[in-house]
């Protein structure tokens, strides 16, 4: 293994996975801060040294990266947001961060817990080092392509996802004929989708989930995958369109598999001069 290890802040879903296993692949031994009633147990048989912690321990996970030697770090994995609400145990340090903190929006969390970490010599790395590859791709990835409506719906909610990523409450919208039906803010992709799926009566929705003006590629990148079809099916959308290269891709040939069953559209869309490409 290589000497310098590589810290993981893991949240839940299989990104922690993937990346310890990527780490392992570039010779970096892995100790990871998982999360309690997130990240999944079986991180512990993937990383070299793994203390699990509660939300807001943040003193907790820099004593642990120091005892292992570790000066640099990623955050992967989603956290559950109403967690904030409900399961949060911080210790001094996090309760300190906590209060420091104006606007308690994803980005204004992240950024101030990755700057807590660099003060404490801790440098936080792209989410996607080593993991390029999952990044979407542009093009229709699917059999069915969009309807001409469609691709008027995608433009539509284009513009209003940036907006909404622009004020960093969410990464997606969930529009038919030119109308949002349901922003995403806290309660996530998921939730948005079945909801406007219900007031589109099960019709034609289509959903856009794009990265937020001037992401931060060390966290909190939009994902997609196989479960995001399932929940597109069931709330009887037609098509998902996610920005191409600035998002992650789980699950990827399941995942068109998936949408072809159900008779999905799946597009990876660029921004090229103002316009939409794929």
């Amino acid at each position: 293994m290589n000497s310098i290890p590589i810290g993981l802040i893991a949240g839940g879903g299989q990104f922690p996975l993937l990346f310890a296993r990527a780490a392992h692949e570039r010779g970096r031994a892995v100790v990871a801060a998982a999360h309690v009633n997130e990240t999944d147990p079986d991180l512990a048989a993937e990383a070299d040294h793994l203390c699990w912690v509660k939300l807001g321990q943040l003193g907790k996970i820099i004593n642990h990266f120091k005892k292992h030697g570790v000066t640099e770090a990623v955050f992967a994995g989603a956290i559950t947001k109403t967690r904030i609400f409900r399961d949060v145990l911080p210790d001094f340090k996090g309760l300190s961060l906590w209060n420091k903190i104006d606007a308690r929006q994803d980005d204004a969390i992240l950024r101030a817990v990755a700057q807590t970490l660099e003060q404490e010599g801790i440098r936080v790395l792209a989410s996607t080092i080593y993991l390029e590859h999952l990044l979407f791709p542009a093009g229709i990835l699917t059999r069915k392509k969009p309807t001409a409506g469609e691709v008027e719906d995608i433009r539509f909610g284009w513009k209003i996802a940036r907006e909404i990523g622009r004020l960093d409450i969410g990464q997606c919208v969930v529009v038919r004929e030119r109308t949002v039906l349901a922003v995403e803010a806290i309660e996530g992709t998921d939730a948005a989708i079945r909801r406007g799926g219900q007031l589109a009566d099960r019709r034609g929705a289509v959903v856009v989930k794009l990265k937020k003006p001037g992401q931060d590629f060390r966290f909190d990148l939009p994902a997609t995958g196989s479960k995001t079809i399932a929940t597109l099916a069931e709330a009887g959308g037609r098509v998902l369109a996610v920005e191409a290269g600035q998002s992650l891709l789980f699950d990827r040939e399941a995942m068109i598999a998936a949408a072809d069953r159900a008779g999905i559209a799946v597009v990876g869309v660029r921004e090229e001069d103002g316009a939409l490409v794929w």
